[in-house]
């Protein structure tokens, strides 16, 4: 065993030890309550973003809410429904939101590079969205207890992202910003987590995807079809942090199958103009990380692929009780070792 795969298997020990699925539970119960939009839903966004903060803070973090005022913005539609939006464009004259961004005092982030972890708060009109996002939410919030009871402040950046569900746009925002503010190692986005079934048939692919993704196809078609894995997709640039996850994912208590999907393109602006030709990658960006991407940055994307397993992705019945919380402690426990030991490859 290598120094490195010893320090993994000693943190996956300790921590593992600590990761609370009751807590991620209460997590979900309290930021599922209601939908939450800065635009439909204002009070309860401002609630969950209180609450948000109060946990963060009270697990020994900096935080710093970053408003923004942005104009004529291309995104999306946040109307309800099962069905993904990633072509229903819009555009939009004016957006006003806020992230969150968070730092533990002494982990000097602008000296050091540093892994962001991160995932989005608001759900479209009408969700209570448990999974897309409240579960990601709560692993960024349980990464964050963990985190700061570690005796040497880690170089982790925590962000919790306004307006995904309009197009990404917090997202972008805060890519810009953290970029030019510091050196960024890496990203890891928190994607609809907490959805698992072991029924055979529970999992679909979208359309195209078995031709384009031959590997990934496969590795469910073998599992006949059961819903009950994660899906790391991840770019040339973040391999070896995608395969870090995977094994520290199949290491924990519950083990949890994690399947590694690359998006072929390259990072930067030519990764978007190749998905405008080539439409099943684009599912593969349907998240926060692609505005890391956009601008260069490893990122992985940890998902439950939504649409294509939960039933009650965008609709009201997106509530906590259909979610797994001991699959999703093991989505915290990977998150946490893969953010401190991500690979160096920049």
């Amino acid at each position: 065993m290598t120094e490195s795969n010893a320090s993994v298997a000693t943190l996956m020990r300790t921590l593992g030890q600590q990761v609370d699925a009751e807590r991620l539970r209460r997590h979900v119960q309290i930021l599922a309550g209601e939908p939450r939009s800065r635009r439909r839903a204002p009070e309860a966004m401002r609630r969950a973003e209180a609450y948000v903060a109060d946990e963060l803070r009270a697990a020994g973090w900096k935080v710093d809410r970053r408003p923004f005022d942005v104009r004529w913005r291309l995104g999306s539609t946040d109307r309800h429904g099962n069905r993904a939006l990633p072509l229903k464009l819009r555009l939009h004259p004016r957006l006003r939101g806020a992230n969150l961004v968070a730092d533990l005092p002494g982990s000097a982030p602008v000296e050091r590079p540093t892994v962001v972890i991160g995932a989005h708060l608001d759900t479209v009109d009408g969700s209570p969205g448990a999974d897309d996002n409240a579960s990601g939410v709560a692993v960024v919030l349980e990464v964050a207890r963990l985190l700061g009871r570690l005796p040497t402040p880690p170089a982790v950046t925590l962000a919790l992202f306004d307006m995904e569900e309009l197009g990404l746009i917090g997202s972008r925002v805060a890519a810009k910003e953290l970029s030019k503010a510091r050196r960024i190692a890496g990203m890891i986005c928190l994607e609809s987590v907490g959805v698992f079934s072991a029924e055979p048939g529970s999992q679909r692919l979208p359309p195209g995807f078995a031709l384009a993704f031959r590997d990934a196809a496969t590795a469910v078609r073998a599992k006949e079809y059961q819903g009950d894995f994660t899906l790391v997709v991840h770019r040339r640039s973040s391999d070896a942090a995608a395969e870090l996850w995977r094994r520290a994912a199949a290491e924990a208590s519950p083990a949890l199958p994690g399947i590694t999907l690359r998006d072929p393109r390259p990072d930067g602006p030519l990764g978007v103009l190749i998905g405008l030709a080539v439409p099943p990658v684009n599912h593969l960006g349907r998240s926060d990380h692609a505005s890391f991407w956009n601008r260069r940055i490893p990122a992985l994307m940890l998902t439950g692929t939504a649409n294509f397993r939960n039933a009650h992705y965008h609709r009201p019945t997106d509530t906590p009780e259909t979610l797994d919380y001991p699959r999703l402690a093991a989505v915290t426990l990977a998150t946490a070792v893969t953010a401190l030991h991500w690979p160096c490859t920049r």
